[in-house]
């Protein structure tokens, strides 16, 4: 069975995109896993399905490399927003629908994204650093510089007794004035990816809440994003996560 898919990535952060709105994908760890190999497959971060949903513009439905159903991807998610203009489901905005609930999008001509993520309520301090969900669960540690054993140091608090059962993101982040240098381990993907939306919220949060801003940028190793918030009474609400997407390439791969 030969399939169409079209490659993108938000900040480097990379996905394969498949219009699946007459349901014939089969949906399988190692069918997913196969297609996003980087050396046996077409290679990459996640692989996102864009579905039908009654109420909504469309549903998505998001896969780490790992070929598990995973939670939300927050460039997988403006990286959607950009491939369901491409395929003229949608114009400047939209509505849709993923694993964690409802999100709205706001998408302009060059294909810059800002999408809106779920209110978050609570940050948790842990031995110094932070643990907190924003669509999906993350662990950040704020450093003076990135050392070069990151992945290492990353990979030891993914798998930690408190973690390694259902799995943890780790970042580390470097904070200067109003600005954030980030790099991020991924779990499903299980190495450094070149930049996650949901940890640019989580680390973006907790520095508005120790300095009381509402904006702020962040410099992934892909590029650069930008995270807006307003403070509610327990955590944040009205968060968005804006940044560039990119259509890469589209192919055929033989099933």
């Amino acid at each position: 069975m030969n399939i169409n898919f079209y490659k993108y990535h938000g900040a480097g952060n990379d996905f394969i995109l498949i219009d699946n709105r007459k349901n014939f994908f089969d949906k399988n760890i190692i069918t997913v896993e196969r297609i996003c190999n980087r050396r046996l497959g077409v290679g990459a971060d996640g692989l996102i399905l864009l579905e039908n949903d009654d109420n909504y513009a469309f549903r998505m439905v998001y896969y780490n490399s790992d070929g598990k159903e995973s939670t939300m991807c927050g460039n997988g998610g403006r990286c959607i927003v950009a491939f369901a203009k491409k395929l003229n489901i949608i114009k400047d905005k939209t509505r849709f629908i993923a694993i964690d609930g409802e999100h709205k999008a706001v998408i302009d001509d060059d294909f810059n994204v800002n999408l809106q993520m779920q209110n978050v309520e609570k940050i948790e301090v842990h031995n110094f650093d932070f643990v907190l969900d924003t669509g999906s669960p993350h662990y950040v540690k704020i450093v003076e510089d990135f050392s070069e054993d990151f992945v290492e140091k990353a990979k030891t608090i993914r798998n930690s007794k408190q973690f390694v059962k259902n799995g943890i993101n780790v970042s580390f982040i470097k904070i200067t004035n109003d600005n954030i240098k980030i790099r991020t381990f991924e779990r499903g993907v299980e190495n450094e990816t070149l930049a996650c939306g949901t940890a640019c919220v989580a680390s973006a949060l907790i520095l508005m809440k120790q300095k009381n801003i509402s904006k702020v940028f962040l410099n992934a190793k892909g590029g650069n994003l930008e995270v807006s918030a307003i403070k509610s009474e327990n955590g944040f609400k009205n968060i968005w996560l804006f940044g560039p997407t990119k259509f890469v390439f589209m192919g055929k791969i033989s099933l």
